[in-house]
């Protein structure tokens, strides 16, 4: 898709919603440790990202790059597709 820029943020998560046109809802997660109990931490977030090719689906495992806000919230692209999702 795109060639990621040197300062150019990125992370990976799984598509949670491929229900809208051009966009999928990534859900990324990451490990933190809590500050007072000192015992690592789950944390998500979700971010809308756009999806020109519209290959993405639920459950694949995606790269989202940040860039130049393109609606209201969407500011992140899908890079690159990691993993496909498993067919059941």
């Amino acid at each position: 898709m795109t060639e990621t820029a040197k300062n150019q943020r990125s992370l990976t998560g799984r598509v949670v919603s491929d229900k809208m046109e051009k966009t999928v809802t990534v859900l990324v997660e990451r490990q933190v440790m809590h500050p007072v109990i000192g015992k690592v931490v789950r944390r998500t977030k979700k971010y809308h990202a756009h999806d020109e090719a519209g290959e993405a689906r639920t459950g694949d495992k995606v790269e989202i790059v940040e860039c130049r806000p393109i609606s209201k919230t969407k500011s992140w692209k899908v890079a690159k597709l990691i993993e496909r999702a498993r067919p059941e």
